[in-house]
C-alpha cells in the first residue's frame, strides 16, 4: 500500500522506496501517477524532490530520477568544506556522477578527545567509518575520522619577481589572490630567474607582513608577452607535451589510400572556415536533388577527416586523446588534442590532397527538412580552402580569383540549399540569444594589437546548420543501430531559474506565461519583443544565465537549446574527442572497416568518458577566457586614469562588474566606492539600490568609468564609476508592483547584514579585481 500522510501527500520514504524500485526509469510524471497526484499537487512534489537531491537521497539526470548509490562502511573521502554550523563536510573521493548524481554529503563528527593522526581540516583526504544519518538535514551520512591519508598543502602559483638583495617576490596569477604577494627567501628561490612562471608552497603567513613560500617547481620565463598562456595552461594542468610513444605512432603513420573507402574524389568539396584555422576538418557539398520524388530538393554531402583510422582504441595516441578531452585555443597558440602531424597535416582536407573521410550524404525535401541520410567511408579530395568572408564576399557579388570559378558549380548551389535548411530551422526555433563573440587580434611581439567582433555571415550559418544536420544524422543512426554513443545534451531550466527569470521580467512588465511544456520559443518571444530596445543587451544576458550548461552525456535527455531530441557530437574528431567516439561507433555498427568502437565500450564505460570530457571542456572554456583577461590587462595596463564606456556585466554584494565596450575587458567596482550610502543587493532586478536615495545600478546599465587599477599577471582591472544611479520610477516598489509610498531604505525580506557600508569616493584601499560571475552557457 502506497504510505500517505494525512493530508492524502505521499511520505518521502515512499517516494525514496517508489525511486528505488524503479532505477533511472522515472521522473516527476511518473511519480505523480504512481501516488495519484493532481497537477495542483505537482509545485509541492518538485519541492520534496528537490529537498531529496539537495541531502543527496535521490538524483536527477535529465528527467530521470533515482536514488544515489549507497556508501560502503569504509571510505575515502575528500573534506569539502563546512556547514553553517562550523562542522566539516565530505564527499567519497571515488564517485561516478554520471551514474549515480552528485556525491551524498558526509557530515564528520569530531570527537572531544581526538586520536593521534585524525585531526582533519578542508582540502584534506581522510579514510573515514561511516553510517547513514537517522536525520539527515543536508547530509545522508554521518562520518568518523580514521586515518588522514594526504593533507592538503598551500601551494601558490605565480611570477617570480627578483629583489636587489637577493631572494624575491611572487606575484599570484589567481584573481581571487591578486596583490597577495608572497616574500621568497634567498634559499628557497630553486634559482628561479626575473620573470619566471613558478610554483611555491606557502610557509607560513604572518599576522603581520608579507606571507612566505618556498619555490617548488620552476615552470617556464614569461619574459614575453608570447608565453602569457603558459600561466593558464599551469594553472589547469593541461596537457603539453605528447608523450614518446604517441609521437612516434605518428611519424609512422601514413596517408589514407583507396583501401575499404568509396572514391570521391572528383566530387567539389570545399572547406570553409576562419581565415587563421590551423586545422581543416570538414567539408561539404550541395547540389538539386535528381530523384523526382524530391523535386526542388537537395543533397548535400558533409565529410569529416577519419580521425578513427589513425587513433586507434587503446593506443598511445589514444590514451592522450581522451586525457585532453579537447584541444585548447589561446589567442598566441593552440594546445592540440592530437599530434600535428595528425591534426595539421594527415587529418587536414587540404586542396589537392586525397584524404580519408567520414561523410555523410544528407538527401534535403523543399520544405528544408531532412529525408533520408547515409554514412560512407571515403577516400576525397578538397576542391579548395575558403574563409567565411571569402566565400560570403562571392555570393554578394565579389569573387576573387578562387572563388569566380566556384561561384556557380559550387557555392550557389550550397547556399541554396542552405536556404532551404533555415525554413526548417526557423520551424524548429531553437534558442536564439544575440551574444557577440570578441576576438583578440596579436602583434607580432605576442601583446594585444585590437579586439574586434567579427560580423556574423549566412557563411557561418551555413556551415553551422549543415553541421547540426550531420550530427543528427549520427545520433540517429546509432539509435538505431542499437549502439552505445556520447550524446550532446543540454538540459531544460530548473524551475527556480524560471521562476527568477519571470520576477525579473515583471520589473519591465514583460509577459513570461509558461503554459505546457518549456520550450526555446518562450524565451525567443522575450528575446523578440525587447529587439532594438535599450535594455536588450540586459535582457539577453538574463536569459542566458536562466539556462542550464550543455555537456555530454552517454544518456540522452535531448538538447534544449537547439530544440532537438538527439544530437551528438560528429563533425570535429580532431579537436574533440566526444566526436571521435562517435566516428567509432558509426564505424562498427555499419561494418565500415578498422578503428571501430570496441564491444567493451559499454554505457557504463562511456558514462566515465563523457563525465571526464565535460570536465575537459569545461577546464579549456576557463583557461581561454583568463587568458584574453591577461592580455587585456597588460594592454590596458598603461592606462591607468583613463576613462571607458562599458556595460555592467554582473551585480554582487561585493560590487558591480563591467565589460568595456571597446575591448570587452572585465572588472571590478567595489561596492566600498560607490559613495557614501547603505547599498542593498537587488536579486531580482539584478541591481544595487541605494537605500537612502533610491539610485539603481542595474545588469546591463550603460557606465562610464575610470580604470584604478590592473593587476596584468592575473588579468584583474580596477575601475571607479562614474556613472550616477537610475530612479526608481515614482509609484513602483523595487519588486516591480505598484506603490504610493516612497521605497523603503531596506530591501524587503534581506536583512541588515545584507547592508554594506560605503566610505567617500577616494578613500579606498586596494581592492580585490575580480570577474563577473557568469551563468551557465548552453554550446551547441
Amino acid at each position: 500500500m502506497k504510505r500517505k500522510h494525512d493530508h492524502g501527500f505521499p511520505a518521502r520514504d515512499a517516494i525514496v522506496a517508489f525511486i528505488r524500485a524503479h532505477p533511472g526509469k522515472i521522473g516527476t510524471r511518473e511519480i505523480a501517477r504512481e501516488f495519484g497526484l493532481k497537477n495542483a499537487d505537482r509545485a509541492e512534489l518538485k519541492r520534496i524532490l528537490r529537498e531529496l537531491a539537495d541531502e543527496g537521497a535521490i538524483a536527477k539526470r535529465g528527467r530521470k530520477i533515482h536514488e544515489t548509490a549507497l556508501l560502503p562502511p569504509t571510505v575515502i573521502a575528500d573534506i569539502t568544506g563546512r556547514d553553517t554550523d562550523g562542522e566539516l563536510l565530505a564527499a567519497p573521493t571515488e564517485w561516478d556522477t554520471e551514474q549515480s548524481g552528485p556525491a551524498p554529503k558526509i557530515r564528520i563528527h569530531v570527537p572531544r578527545r581526538l586520536q593521534p593522526g585524525t585531526a582533519a581540516g578542508v582540502g584534506d583526504r581522510a579514510l573515514l567509518r561511516i553510517e547513514k544519518a537517522d536525520d539527515s538535514e543536508g547530509a545522508p551520512y554521518r562520518g568518523r575520522i580514521i586515518k588522514i591519508i594526504d593533507q592538503a598543502r598551500a601551494r601558490v602559483l605565480g611570477i617570480f619577481r627578483k629583489l636587489p638583495g637577493g631572494g624575491g617576490l611572487l606575484v599570484p596569477v589567481d584573481k581571487k589572490q591578486a596583490g597577495r604577494e608572497l616574500n621568497i627567501a634567498p634559499s628557497d628561490t630553486a634559482d628561479a630567474e626575473d620573470g619566471d612562471l613558478i610554483s611555491v608552497d606557502l610557509v607560513r603567513s604572518r599576522g603581520y607582513g608579507l606571507a612566505s613560500g618556498k619555490v617548488k617547481e620552476r615552470l617556464g620565463s614569461l619574459s614575453s608577452e608570447k608565453a602569457i598562456s603558459l600561466i593558464a595552461i599551469h594553472a589547469h594542468e593541461i596537457p603539453q607535451a605528447f608523450s614518446p610513444s604517441a609521437l612516434r605512432e605518428a611519424e609512422a603513420a601514413q596517408p589514407a589510400d583507396l583501401k575499404g573507402r568509396e572514391d570521391w574524389r572528383d566530387l567539389p568539396l570545399v572547406t570553409i572556415d576562419p581565415p587563421d584555422a590551423k586545422d581543416h576538418d570538414d567539408a561539404v557539398h550541395a547540389a538539386p536533388d535528381s530523384d523526382p520524388n524530391n523535386k526542388g530538393g537537395y543533397v548535400v554531402h558533409v565529410a569529416i577527416a577519419d580521425v578513427a583510422f589513425y587513433v586507434r582504441p587503446g593506443s598511445a595516441l589514444d590514451r592522450e586523446a581522451v586525457t585532453r578531452g579537447n584541444s585548447v585555443y589561446f589567442p598566441d597558440r593552440v594546445v592540440p588534442m592530437l599530434p600535428e602531424r595528425i591534426s595539421n597535416d594527415l587529418c587536414s582536407l587540404v586542396p589537392g590532397e586525397a584524404r580519408g573521410a567520414l561523410a555523410v550524404r544528407l538527401v534535403i525535401g523543399p520544405d528544408g527538412r531532412k529525408r533520408s541520410h547515409s554514412f560512407h567511408r571515403v577516400l576525397m579530395r578538397s576542391a579548395a580552402k575558403l574563409h567565411y568572408a571569402q566565400a560570403q564576399a562571392a555570393i554578394d557579388g565579389r569573387p576573387d580569383d578562387i572563388t569566380g570559378p566556384l561561384l556557380e558549380p559550387i557555392l550557389t548551389p550550397l547556399y541554396a540549399a542552405y536556404a532551404l535548411v533555415k525554413l526548417a530551422r526557423d520551424e524548429r526555433d531553437p534558442l536564439d540569444l544575440d551574444l557577440p563573440e570578441r576576438k583578440i587580434l596579436l602583434k607580432p611581439d605576442g601583446t594585444v594589437d585590437r579586439v574586434i567582433v567579427p560580423e556574423r555571415l549566412d557563411a557561418h550559418r551555413l556551415i553551422e546548420e549543415f553541421m547540426i544536420l550531420a550530427n543528427v544524422a549520427a545520433a540517429e543512426m546509432l539509435e538505431k543501430k542499437a549502439l552505445p554513443l556520447i550524446y550532446r545534451v543540454h538540459d531544460e531550466p530548473t524551475l527556480e531559474k524560471v521562476h527568477n527569470l519571470q520576477e525579473f521580467l515583471k520589473t519591465l512588465d514583460l509577459p513570461f506565461a509558461k503554459t505546457g511544456a518549456l520550450r526555446p520559443s518562450l524565451f525567443n518571444r522575450v528575446l523578440g519583443q525587447v529587439r532594438g530596445e535599450d535594455y536588450e543587451p540586459l535582457v539577453n544576458e538574463v536569459v542566458l544565465r536562466s539556462q542550464a550548461q550543455a555537456e555530454y552525456s552517454a544518456e540522452n535527455y535531448g538538447h534544449f537549446g537547439l530544440n532537438l531530441r538527439r544530437y551528438a557530437h560528429f563533425t570535429s574528431p580532431i579537436r574533440r574527442y566526444a566526436d571521435l567516439i562517435v566516428h567509432r561507433a558509426l564505424i562498427r555498427a555499419l561494418g565500415l572497416g578498422e578503428g571501430a568502437l570496441p564491444e567493451s565500450e559499454t554505457l557504463e564505460t562511456l558514462s566515465e568518458i563523457a563525465a571526464q570530457i565535460s570536465l575537459t571542456e569545461r577546464r579549456a572554456m576557463k583557461a581561454e577566457r583568463e587568458t584574453a583577461d591577461r592580455l587585456i590587462a597588460h594592454f590596458l595596463a598603461d592606462r591607468i586614469g583613463a576613462t571607458f564606456q562599458g556595460r555592467l556585466s554582473g551585480v554582487t554584494r561585493a560590487g558591480l562588474f563591467v565589460k568595456l565596450s571597446d575591448t570587452g575587458a572585465d572588472g571590478l567596482i567595489p561596492i566600498r566606492t560607490l559613495g557614501t550610502e547603505y547599498y542593498n543587493y537587488d536579486e531580482t532586478r539584478h541591481a544595487l539600490v541605494g537605500s537612502r536615495s533610491g539610485a539603481m545600478h542595474r545588469l546591463g546599465d550603460v557606465v562610464d568609468v575610470r580604470l584604478v587599477e590592473a593587476a596584468p599577471v592575473a588579468g584583474a582591472l580596477r575601475f571607479e564609476l562614474l556613472s550616477e544611479g537610475q530612479l526608481i520610477p515614482r509609484g513602483r516598489k523595487r519588486d516591480g508592483s505598484r506603490a504610493s509610498a516612497k521605497p523603503s531604505k531596506s530591501h524587503p525580506g534581506r536583512s541588515p547584514r545584507d547592508k554594506v557600508r560605503k566610505p567617500h569616493k577616494g578613500k579606498s584601499g586596494k581592492a580585490k579585481p575580480g570577474k563577473s560571475k557568469k551563468g551557465k552557457s548552453w554550446k551547441r
